[in-house]
């Protein structure tokens, strides 16, 4: 397919002002937007670049995000550097395969994947998430035997022993090396990427537009969404 010097241009913009930013919004640039939406030369050639970039270009409502894959520690972030960001100094794989799980857990506490939303609250307690990521991870390792750990990879003994391993104080903890603080790194993390709303004072979190428009075109996906159970060991009974 050949293409035009102008389409190639633009979607060369489209492409940089994404990897700048990381979304694409119709209010704050409508003519990289309409290039993107209205040309469908356009739109393959920007998502062609976001794929020699180890990215995916997707539009959810009316913003396009740039989502860097699995594997991609230019763009994204490399297990090193999450690990570096979420958990204590000198942590181990153990402290980051919990730091993923309080992740998950978050996600399945706001989602379930039915409906046509797949958000179900508006927002949760610090504490409670606390309460949820102790109870899933208990649950989980009561139910798991070290032959199916191995073989699944859900080692839920290592991440509970990981998060009993964490000190327990006072709400208002910043330390990594507390339960409090654990959490509060992750959750800030996720206020950084824009994921969520972290009411500090309130100990409140609530979800972002952002994330409840990559969940609904993505959590509401079935076989992403039973994935998401199967690694908190979750049953689905629908």
């Amino acid at each position: 397919m050949s293409y035009e010097l102008d389409e190639i241009t633009l979607s060369q913009s489209i492409f940089y002002y994404l990897i700048e930013n990381r979304e694409l919004k119709e209010d704050d640039e409508i003519s990289l937007y309409k290039a993107y939406t209205e040309n469908e030369n356009i739109m393959q050639l920007v998502k062609q670049q976001g794929n020699i970039a180890k990215s995916v270009i997707e539009r959810y409502g009316n913003i396009i995000y740039l989502i860097p894959k699995e594997d991609n520690d230019y763009l994204g972030y490399s297990k090193k550097n999450l690990k570096t960001a979420l958990c204590k100094s000198g942590s181990t794989d153990k402290d980051y395969y919990l730091s993923q799980f309080v992740i998950l857990t978050l996600l399945v506490e706001f989602y379930d994947g039915h409906g046509s939303s797949s958000k179900t609250r508006e927002f949760m307690r610090v504490g409670d998430l606390l309460n949820s990521i102790s109870d899933r991870l208990k649950e989980g390792s009561a139910n798991a035997d070290l032959e199916s750990e191995e073989r699944d990879g859900l080692a839920f003994s290592n991440m509970l022993e990981a998060f009993e391993a964490l000190r327990s104080e006072e709400k208002g903890s910043r330390a990594k090396t507390t339960k409090e603080g654990f959490i509060y790194n992750i959750l800030v993390f996720l206020k950084k990427q824009n994921l969520i709303d972290y009411i500090e004072e309130d100990e409140m979190i609530k979800t972002t537009k952002k994330l409840d428009q990559f969940m609904d075109y993505n959590l509401l996906n079935k076989k992403n969404y039973h994935r998401v159970l199967a690694v908190l060991g979750v049953e689905d009974n629908e």
